[in-house]
């Protein structure tokens, strides 16, 4: 039997998942998770052969819980699912370490058949995402750029931003202006909505 973690903050969809693996006949759902901080203790308890992630739920999101199993629980394949996949998203969570990358409106069979194959050591990408991803642009920011960008996503004050980075208020500032300016941004709203849609950040 191929052991099953399912982690979801939605129930609805989580149960419903569960209840579509438990019927095939090598799966069986050993956990099930609402937040990613509750998936990485039901991993250590339940030692699954595979995570099923939602991309975005409380934290650490999908991205971040792939990277945590990875290193807290090696041998357990991760395959994240997504209502609104961006092919940004999809190059984080490969190099996160993802095995598997499914769109929540895939045909009712292909979850179980993705989980058989992250397990066998395989990988799979939704087709439409890898299609997607091969031509997105390069990120045009800088890390440091990202970073403060990410940090202003919640109107978070400069001066914060700056005691958290280490940096003076203005090159804070300057990095900011720079993402506006580089994504064709109205103000930094609008830039953290672009990189978040293009999966920057």
């Amino acid at each position: 039997m191929i052991r099953v973690l399912l982690a979801d903050d939605e129930e609805l969809i989580r149960t419903a998942l569960a209840a579509l693996l438990g019927l095939e006949p090598d799966l069986t759902v050993v956990a099930q998770a609402a937040t990613g901080r509750a998936a990485v203790d039901a991993a250590l308890a339940h030692r699954p052969d595979v995570a099923v992630v939602d991309l975005e739920m409380p934290p650490p999101g999908g991205i971040e819980l792939a990277a945590e199993l990875g290193r807290v629980l090696p041998a357990c394949a991760v395959v994240i699912l997504t209502g609104h996949g961006r092919p940004g998203h999809l190059r984080r969570a490969l190099t996160a370490g993802a095995r598997g990358f499914l769109r929540k409106g895939a045909p009712g069979g292909a979850l179980a058949d993705v989980v058989r194959r992250v397990h066998g050591g395989g990988r799979y990408v939704d087709p439409a995402l890898a299609a997607d991803a091969l031509t997105l642009p390069e990120c045009p920011l800088t890390p440091r750029e990202l970073e403060t960008l990410r940090l202003a996503e919640y109107g978070t004050p400069v001066a914060v931003i700056a005691r958290r980075t280490q940096l003076s208020a203005g090159t804070v500032r300057n990095y900011l202006t720079a993402s506006v300016q580089k994504l064709g941004a109205a103000d930094r709203a609008e830039a953290v909505r672009i990189a978040r849609d293009a999966g920057w950040l």
